[in-house]
């Protein structure tokens, strides 16, 4: 208990994660504190180019192992399998309807990017290594959740619209492109091409990432407030039980495959994170009947804040046992 406590403090007691408290309580006194969007707009460009670039040219001085493959299978059958083990709590543990219990779920497969970017600083802060791949590995795992949300909405004779648009969205998404064409490039060019950048996405990078996490604490806050009608008690029980459910089946099938501590924390953190980007914008086009409101505020109200405050710890202490 001793140790977990400690972890705890530790990784809570660091820059990034005090920084988005600070956004939370701005939120919370509705105080005016605002980033500009074209300012946000860049911070989240230059995270996912910065961690794609450095997991590319850490590939490419370590080289592909079978390793990648199985562990990228893995991602795969977590995102796939986890929206249907959310939407049958979803269905005990709420009244929601099963178009809005179907949305929710796939929010609970795919991932949060911005919590997978903060889990890599807590690593690179505490010097615990990680295989670059996974990176790839999150760019995997980002729309299979999607597509179990969209069978789980049709079996109950829901049918889903505009499909042909949403496939075609889905694959041009622009933070999928950037991490995966950043990643490419930083594996082609390898150490010589970091070493060109390095003074761009290296010493910066903790800096940017503060200002980005405050910004995200002031919306995630202000999402709860503008929403806390249409959260209740069960909805709130889900949103901080589901991260720990998917965190727990990433730990044992990351440990089965024998990933080390770095890489199956970041498999944890992947499994337990919840979209608040990629999937809300499927589900406006493919699922219109479903309420925005509550699962975007379950995904980024609710669990992002869990998992930023108290689950990366947990998890980082659970690897690392």
């Amino acid at each position: 208990m001793s140790n977990i406590l400690e972890t705890l403090s530790g990784t809570l007691l660091v820059p990034t994660i005090l920084f988005f408290a600070l956004g939370l309580f701005a939120a919370f006194v509705r105080s005016d504190l605002s980033i500009p969007a074209g300012a946000a707009k860049f911070m989240s460009l230059y995270l996912l180019l910065a961690i794609g670039f450095k997991g590319g040219s850490n590939l490419s001085a370590h080289g592909v192992t079978p390793d990648l493959f199985v562990t990228m299978l893995v991602g795969v059958v977590l995102s796939f399998s986890m929206p249907f083990v959310a939407f049958a709590l979803l269905r005990n543990m709420t009244r929601l309807d099963t178009v809005n219990a179907a949305a929710v779920a796939a929010h609970y497969g795919s991932i949060s990017i911005v919590t997978f970017v903060t889990a890599i600083s807590l690593l690179e802060l505490a010097g615990t290594s990680y295989d670059g791949f996974m990176v790839a590995v999150a760019a995997t795992m980002e729309v299979p959740a999607i597509l179990s949300g969209l069978w789980l909405a049709h079996r109950s004779g829901i049918r889903p619209a505009a499909q042909g648009h949403l496939w075609r969205d889905l694959l041009a998404n622009g933070s999928i492109v950037l991490l995966t064409g950043a990643f490419v490039i930083g594996a082609l060019t390898g150490g010589q091409g970091m070493e060109m950048i390095a003074p761009f996405i290296v010493t910066p990078f903790t800096g940017i990432l503060c200002l980005f996490l405050l910004d995200m604490g002031l919306t995630a806050g202000r999402s709860i407030l503008q929403n806390r009608h249409m959260i209740s008690p069960g909805l709130f029980g889900f949103g901080v039980v589901m991260p720990l459910v998917g965190a727990g089946a990433a730990w044992c099938l990351g440990a089965m495959i024998g990933l080390a501590d770095g890489s199956l924390f970041l498999l944890m953190t992947l499994s337990a994170s919840a979209s608040y980007i990629a999937v809300p914008a499927a589900m406006k086009i493919a699922l219109p009947q479903a309420e925005p409101g509550i699962y975007v505020t379950l995904s980024l109200g609710i669990t992002f804040p869990f998992n930023i405050a108290i689950g990366l710890p947990l998890y980082l202490w659970l690897a690392n046992w």
